[in-house]
């Protein structure tokens, strides 16, 4: 749990962009088995896991997500059994040249 497939194609311009950050109490151990049951609750609740990252002691990750809301994000997490310790929505990205674009 933790990783997703890979960043996709977002579903259209009008989709919120969500930073997941979760704390396990336990070291994470990601599956084929487990990120395809959580992606099928995902679309369950028209939530788009696009990749997380991982801290160095895989206790921690951060997770970007296109989903309608921050209530769908928690539903689906509960339904999974993962954590969704801090959801925060992205509205600006900021670029390496100063740069900014609009999420």
């Amino acid at each position: 749990m933790g990783y997703g497939r890979g960043v996709v194609a977002r579903k259209g311009p009008d989709v919120p962009v969500f930073v997941v950050e979760r704390e396990w109490a336990e070291q994470l151990e990601a599956s084929t088995e487990a990120a395809d049951g959580i992606n099928r609750i995902n679309d369950d609740e028209g939530v788009r896991w696009l990749y997380s990252f991982l801290s160095a002691d895989r206790r921690k990750t951060y997770c970007l997500y296109e989903a309608p809301s921050q209530d769908a994000i928690r539903r689906a997490a509960a339904r999974a059994g993962i954590p969704a310790d801090v959801v925060t929505e992205m509205v600006e990205r900021l670029l390496p040249d100063g740069s900014s674009e609009r999420m």
